[in-house]
């Protein structure tokens, strides 16, 4: 890995929850034992089921997780922008991939293999540590997701989607989500999302433009959420 790559890979360490514990030279031995590949927009990275050898961060791009769903749907689990690291399950275990990834951008990722990682993490126990909270949040994370689908009515487990995704931190919230994605997020169809968010336009909750889903009043899907999740 040339010296440009290998500083990318390392200031993604730098601001890594799971390595920021670690002294600068560990965190720099790590991003020496990196490598990076890239995959084009809507290259496959692996699938669930494959064997897993590798844990992943995202240097530049976006990663969509998923699983599949029956009827050649997929469900939607997470959307990794830049910073973020995936795969860790298969590799702390050597198991199969728990789920699917691929490049939802053109991606550049680091690619940190299990060998490496393994004989790395009985060296540094606060890696260790701070690698079961990863978990932790994945676990609980996944609990929720499945309780929203099995409790949750349609209307909050869209409005929650919508205010979950990253999007820019100025102006009105601006997706890039079509509704058969929002559908697999939400686990609901995509005819039903559609009669959702027609209604959310008709009120002034959102705008739909150009293949945009434009939040207007997001306190207003806050409100949707919580009349579900705290009902009276």
């Amino acid at each position: 890995m040339d010296n440009v790559t290998t500083d990318r890979a390392r200031k993604l360490l730098d601001g890594c929850a799971l390595f920021k514990a670690l002294g600068e030279r560990e965190r720099h031995d790590l991003a020496a034992l990196a490598r990076t590949r890239s995959f084009a927009t809507n290259e496959p990275i692996f699938h669930v089921g494959e064997p897993g050898s590798s844990m992943m961060g995202v240097l530049v791009g976006v990663v969509r997780i998923s699983l599949p769903a029956p009827k050649g749907r997929e469900v939607i689990l997470a959307d990794l922008p830049a910073g973020e690291l995936f795969g860790e399950i298969a590799l702390l275990d050597g198991e199969p991939r728990s789920a699917s990834a691929s490049a939802l951008t053109n991606c550049e990722l680091m690619v940190l293999e299990r060998r490496d990682m393994l004989q790395f993490l009985e060296h540094n126990p606060i890696a260790c540590l701070n690698l079961m909270q990863l978990l932790c949040r994945r676990i609980r994370r996944s609990d929720e997701r499945m309780a929203e689908i099995a409790f949750f009515d349609l209307p909050a487990r869209l409005a929650r989607a919508l205010l979950r995704y990253p999007a820019p931190s100025r102006g009105p919230q601006k997706l890039a989500l079509s509704q058969r994605e929002l559908a697999e997020m939400s686990g609901a169809t995509r005819e039903n999302v559609n009669r959702c968010l027609r209604e959310w336009q008709r009120r002034g909750i959102l705008e739909l433009k150009n293949r945009w889903t434009i939040i207007l009043k997001p306190e207003a899907l806050h409100a949707i959420e919580d009349a579900f999740e705290h009902p009276l």
